[in-house]
């Protein structure tokens, strides 16, 4: 089934040195997510996921928003519009990517420029890391105009920030910028925007660094245990590290190498060299 040019322009990336740089392309509609831009969005990172030259994912916004959220119009009025089936179709698409995100296979970072509103949630949660801009905004906007969070902000709301900080974003629909943001836990940090891409760069070059198998089993590890007693994430922990082994046994053999016989690099002061494994 063919694509329209039109479905393929609202998401945008390019590779550069081991990072893939992933843009909502809606600039003139603040980067709503419509049906469109889910469906391509699903295409682009099943595109990246796997090739040899992505090692970190970061996912950011054309123009002066990050994403403002689902597409009031096209999202929600059109598919209501048409019946139950459509609404949970569009359902289907917008949260299958962002699940996708959630246990994608390379490390994920959200690099908020701009406005980042209800649906943007979804994404944002998704993505391992995220760096916002101090001037970002941050708003569950929903109960505004008379709904709650959907789509899972709530629960996201209630994951990344404490109770009442949950309650007071989630009931009084004010904005907060970048810098209440991270203080708030929904960011790591905020800085300048004219700093933001260095600062990501910089994050992400670290990571190329660290070992992708033991990257890809820790992100899981943090996702998944939170939900579980202490003594199934203890249980589970050696399971996920036994498998991790079987997966690359003789990069960690390498890394212990490094440490013990070579005395080459210290674990606590950054990762071995991968390059000789």
């Amino acid at each position: 089934m063919s694509v329209s040019q039109a479905e393929q322009d609202t998401v945008a990336f390019t590779v550069e040195d081991g990072i893939a740089w992933v843009k909502f392309n809606r600039p003139e509609k603040r980067n709503c997510m419509s049906p469109q831009l889910n469906r391509q969005m699903m295409r682009v990172l099943d595109e990246l996921e796997y090739r040899d030259d992505v090692g970190v994912l970061v996912l950011s916004g054309e123009g002066t928003a990050w994403s403002a959220g689902m597409d009031l119009k096209e999202y929600f009025r059109e598919n209501e519009a048409k019946g139950l089936g459509a609404m949970r179709q569009a359902q289907r698409e917008s949260y299958g990517w962002w699940r996708r995100l959630r246990w994608y296979q390379k490390p994920t970072i959200a690099m908020v420029n701009g406005w980042c509103f209800g649906g943007g949630y979804g994404p944002l949660f998704g993505c391992d890391l995220a760096f916002a801009a101090e001037e970002a905004q941050f708003g569950l906007s929903e109960i505004n105009w008379g709904i709650l969070p959907g789509g899972g902000a709530t629960k996201i709301a209630v994951e990344l920030m404490s109770f009442r900080n949950a309650m007071y974003h989630s009931m009084m629909g004010e904005n907060v910028d970048g810098k209440k943001a991270a203080e708030w836990g929904l960011v790591n940090e905020a800085v300048p925007l004219a700093n933001l891409k260095e600062r990501v760069t910089e994050v992400a070059n670290v990571l190329l660094q660290k070992n992708p198998v033991a990257l890809k089993a820790t992100k899981d590890a943090i996702r998944r245990v939170g939900e579980m007693t202490y003594e199934n994430a203890e249980d589970y922990l050696v399971r996920a590290q036994e498998a991790a082994n079987s997966f690359d046994n003789e990069g960690r053999k390498e890394g212990i190498k490094q440490f013990i016989d070579d005395k080459t690099y210290k674990p606590g002061l950054g990762a071995y060299d991968k390059s000789k494994a």
